[in-house]
């Protein structure tokens, strides 16, 4: 959802191609995720159309962006460079509880005051 959201941002519109090259993969690849994602209700497509998020797909987005952002500040917090904080936040970010992403919000504010 980060990356459709990301690629509207930049050029006005995301086609598959678009997502392909982004996570460098087939468009075979994408056209089975995003075929996916509509079925789950957070995208929308049509023939020869650019993709586009749904409400919810749009929330989901939003949500991920700033659970990266709390995890990639928490370990700049903590010393780790820009670089790994941004590769490791990619994970990271998908796997925390709320309450430990609540916690590492908490903690990089009173380390960063």
């Amino acid at each position: 959802m980060e990356a459709v959201a990301d690629i509207l941002i930049d050029k006005d519109e995301c086609r598959v191609v678009d997502l392909a090259a982004f996570f460098g993969v087939s468009h075979v690849t994408v056209t089975r995720i995003v075929a996916r994602l509509v079925g789950e209700g957070l995208l929308e497509t049509q023939p020869y159309r650019p993709i586009c998020l749904t409400a919810k797909g749009q929330r989901l987005a939003v949500e991920s962006r700033r659970r990266h952002q709390i995890v990639h500040d928490f370990l700049l917090a903590i010393g780790v460079d820009d670089a790994t904080a941004a590769h490791d936040a990619e994970g990271i970010e998908h796997h925390v509880s709320p309450t430990t992403l609540s916690k590492l919000e908490k903690l990089t504010a009173d380390l960063n005051p």
